[in-house]
């Protein structure tokens, strides 16, 4: 087994980063089902703050992957191919999907708020552009929704096995063998 570890600045901003994108996933979801109202402008308020959360942690993560980068993969051939590509696509997600959201929102006529405070829209009021860049945000989610699963798939495949994956980026130590 491989037991070289991430550090835990990268475990923590993984961690963050699932946790925050769980909670968008879920808050999606639920925020296009709920009345006309406060409780649905709270929602998707919420959800744009997360958003953009997201999208910044997913920078800081980059650059800090630039920097550290991490240990070495533990599984090879066809395995380690996917390994990567779902990382890759992973980051792709992450930085596409908020985008995209974000540039939806810039088409609209609501103001864009983190947290309160109103940041600058990248457009005008049009409903066909954001109609566009809210179908890139949905499939985005939806493939990013996909990939998640196989990365977790991979992650517990490898994480009960001897390669020792879940160690690697767990700061407790559970699964290792």
């Amino acid at each position: 087994m491989n037991t070289q570890r991430y550090s835990l600045p990268a475990m923590a901003l993984h961690w963050a980063q699932a946790i925050l994108v769980i909670w968008l996933l879920w808050l999606g979801w639920t925020m296009i089902d709920l009345p006309k109202g406060p409780g649905r402008s709270t929602a998707y308020n919420l959800h744009k703050s997360l958003g953009m959360l997201t999208f910044l942690l997913v920078i800081v993560r980059i650059g800090w992957r630039q920097w550290h980068p991490g240990p070495p993969l533990t599984v090879t051939g066809n395995a380690a191919r996917l390994a990567r590509l779902t990382h890759g696509l992973l980051y792709i997600f992450l930085i596409a999907a908020p985008l995209a959201g974000y540039l939806a929102s810039s088409f609209t006529p609501y103001a864009i708020k983190l947290f309160g405070i109103e940041v600058p829209k990248a457009g005008w009021p049009d409903e066909s552009l954001n109609a566009f860049f809210k179908s890139i945000h949905v499939l985005a989610v939806w493939a990013g929704a996909g990939l998640i699963g196989l990365h977790v798939a991979g992650a517990l495949r490898h994480g009960f096995g001897r390669s020792g994956v879940l160690y690697r980026m767990l700061p407790v130590r559970l699964f290792r063998n």
